[in-house]
């Protein structure tokens, strides 16, 4: 039995024999916990797109932007299928649909490749805009 909110890899059958199968089978299992699986989303969204995090706050106020964070990602499992949500924050300019849309076969494609779960859909939420000299730090002059 696996612990509430994990995932187990399916072994796949294609191509083995039985004799190959039976000895896959008593290797093990490998478990995913959910936490697994929104780390590598979140990281192949900071990683692999020009999606970034925000950081800092207590409770969600007072979070800044983060060009080195990475974005929060939530996945819901249900077997083998997830559907993952992910907030991130976008410097601009750039064209939101397109930038979400790579953001989005990016993910999907990658948390696939990693850990055998497919990924049903893939919710985008921009949280904020930026640019890069908002980043920078120091004082604004006014």
């Amino acid at each position: 039995m696996t612990p509430p909110g994990s995932h187990v890899r399916p072994v796949a059958r294609g191509g083995a024999d039985a004799e190959t199968f039976a000895e896959m089978a008593s290797r093990g299992q490998t478990v995913l916990a959910d936490k697994v699986i929104e780390k590598i989303a979140g990281q192949v969204a900071r990683d692999e797109s020009p999606a970034v995090g925000s950081s800092g706050g207590f409770l969600g106020i007072g979070a800044h932007a983060d060009l080195s964070a990475r974005p929060k990602a939530r996945v819901e499992l249900s077997g083998n299928i997830a559907t993952l949500s992910v907030e991130v924050g976008l410097v601009y300019p750039v064209p939101l649909r397109q930038a979400t849309e790579a953001i989005r076969r990016r993910i999907s494609t990658r948390v696939t490749e990693l850990t055998g779960v497919q990924v049903r859909q893939v919710d985008i939420q921009v949280s904020w805009l930026t640019t890069r000299a908002d980043t920078a730090g120091g004082r604004k002059l006014l």
